[in-house]
C-alpha cells in the first residue's frame, strides 16, 4: 500500500515538473538561443548539480558495469531525443497544442505493454485514457483559424514515442530494474547530454547566454523538468509500473493551467474547469484501481 501511494505521489510530481518545459524553455527561445544550445544548458547544468548532490550529499557510488552501460546509454538517448523533438516542435506549432498532442504517449505505453509484455488492457485503463484525453483536448486553447504544421505534429509524435520507449525501458529492461533510481537518473542525463555536444559540433557552435534572467530560466529548466521530473518518474515507474505512471502524465497540462492563472491572470472558463475535472476523474480512477488491486 505504501509503495503504491509513494509511486502515485512521485508520478504526479514528475508530471507537474515535466509540464514546466514551455514555461522555462520559451523565454530562452525568445532570447535568441537555439534549440540545441537551450537543451545543452539544460542537461549540462542538470548533470553538474546532480553529480555534486549525489557525490557529496548522498554519497552514492556512480560506478557502472559494461553490462549496465549500453541500456543506460539507450535510455539516455531516448529521453534526450524526446526533449529535442518536443522543443523542435515548439518552433512550428503552439506550445499548448504540442503538449496536448504529446499526451498520446500513455496510449503508446498501454498498447506496447499489452502487445509486447502481455500486460492486460482493462476497461478501466481504456476509459481512464479516454477521460484524460478528452480533458486535455478541452484545455487546449488555440488561435482561431490556425492551421497545424505537419512537421511540428510529426515532431511531437516522435517525442511521444521516444518518451514512451523510455518509460517502458525503465520498467522492463532486466539490467535497469536493479539500478538505483539516483544512479539511473544521473546516467540518463549524462548520456542525454552527448546528443547536444554532438549536435553543437563539440560545443564549437554553442550560443552563450549573457542575460541573468535567461540564466535563471536555464537553471530552472535543469531543475524542474529534468532533475526532479527524471528522478520522480523513475521511482514511480519502478513502484507502480509504466502504464499507470504514463496515465498520471495527464497532470502535466494542469501545470500550465496553474501558472497561467497564477502568473498570467488567465481566466478559468467552464470549458477549462470541465477539462480539469475529466483529467482528475481519469487519474483518480486509474490510481484507486491500482491501490485497490494491490490491497486485494
Amino acid at each position: 500500500m505504501k509503495r503504491q501511494v509513494t509511486g502515485v505521489i512521485n508520478g504526479a510530481i514528475a508530471a507537474a515538473s515535466y509540464g514546466t518545459n514551455p514555461l522555462f524553455g520559451l523565454p530562452l527561445y525568445k532570447g535568441g538561443i537555439g534549440v540545441n544550445s537551450v537543451l545543452f544548458y539544460r542537461y549540462a547544468i542538470a548533470v553538474a548539480i546532480y553529480f555534486l548532490w549525489l557525490k557529496f550529499h548522498k554519497k552514492v557510488s556512480l560506478k557502472i558495469t559494461l553490462k549496465e552501460f549500453w541500456p543506460l546509454l539507450l535510455l539516455g538517448l531516448f529521453f534526450s531525443l524526446s526533449s529535442l523533438t518536443l522543443f523542435e516542435a515548439f518552433k512550428y506549432i503552439e506550445a499548448g497544442i504540442a503538449c496536448t498532442i504529446l499526451f498520446i504517449y500513455p496510449v503508446i505505453v498501454a498498447v506496447m505493454m499489452t502487445a509486447f509484455f502481455k500486460e492486460k488492457m482493462t476497461k478501466t485503463v481504456i476509459f481512464s485514457i479516454l477521460l484524460t484525453s478528452a480533458g486535455i483536448v478541452l484545455l487546449y486553447k488555440g488561435k482561431p483559424g490556425m492551421d497545424l504544421n505537419l512537421h511540428g505534429v510529426l515532431m511531437v509524435f516522435s517525442s511521444a514515442l521516444l518518451y514512451a520507449l523510455y518509460i517502458i525501458g525503465v520498467k522492463n529492461i532486466p539490467v535497469v530494474k536493479h539500478i538505483k533510481s539516483e544512479k539511473l537518473s544521473f546516467y540518463v542525463m549524462l548520456f542525454g547530454l552527448l546528443v547536444y555536444v554532438f549536435n553543437l559540433k563539440f560545443c564549437t557552435q554553442l550560443q552563450i547566454i549573457d542575460n541573468p534572467w535567461l540564466w535563471l530560466c536555464a537553471v530552472a529548466l535543469a531543475l524542474f523538468p529534468t532533475i526532479i521530473s527524471l528522478e520522480t518518474i523513475t521511482i514511480s515507474i519502478k513502484l507502480i509500473g509504466s502504464t499507470t505512471t504514463a496515465i498520471l502524465g495527464a497532470l502535466e497540462p494542469l501545470t500550465a493551467i496553474f501558472f497561467g492563472v497564477l502568473l498570467f491572470h488567465e481566466q478559468l472558463t467552464l470549458r477549462i474547469i470541465t477539462g480539469v475535472v475529466l483529467i482528475l476523474a481519469g487519474v483518480i480512477m486509474i490510481v484507486t484501481r491500482k491501490i485497490s488491486h494491490r490491497k486485494a
